[in-house]
């Protein structure tokens, strides 16, 4: 079973950055697996923000944003120390949230991420972006 555990959230001020953490046990990073950033504001429905994918199969790691964040979210991984990043700049208020980790099939990447298609997920680390 995955075990995914986030870490990195925190409060900053607008226009700052952070880089999100996502350590994975019980699968590697690397193989045909979809690991992909949610985030969840109060009264709001879970949305995915960035996806990655690397195996065998792949020329380089395929990654997924929506146009929403695109220019702002990097999502990457580390083989070596099985864990998912996703880095986030030029932050606004508006990307205050709950940012959860999660692992799904291969074929839950996509620019359009749907949570239902992702079975393992992280506690969540929160960020808050002050203006």
């Amino acid at each position: 079973q995955v075990q995914l555990v986030e870490s990195g959230g925190g409060s900053v001020q607008s226009g700052g950055s952070l880089t999100l953490s996502c350590t994975a046990s019980g699968k590697s990073v690397y193989g045909e697996t979809c690991w992909a950033w949610f985030r969840q504001a109060p009264g709001m429905q879970r949305e995915g923000v960035a996806a990655i994918h690397d195996g065998i199969y792949t020329n380089g790691p395929d990654k997924y944003y929506p146009d929403s964040v695109k220019d702002r979210f990097t999502v990457s991984l580390d083989n070596g120390k099985n864990t998912v990043y996703l880095q986030i700049v030029d932050l606004k208020p508006e990307d205050t949230a709950t940012y959860y980790c999660a692992a799904g099939v291969e074929y839950a990447c996509s620019v359009s991420l749907s949570a239902g298609d992702f079975r393992s997920w992280g506690q969540g680390t929160p960020v808050t972006v002050s203006s």
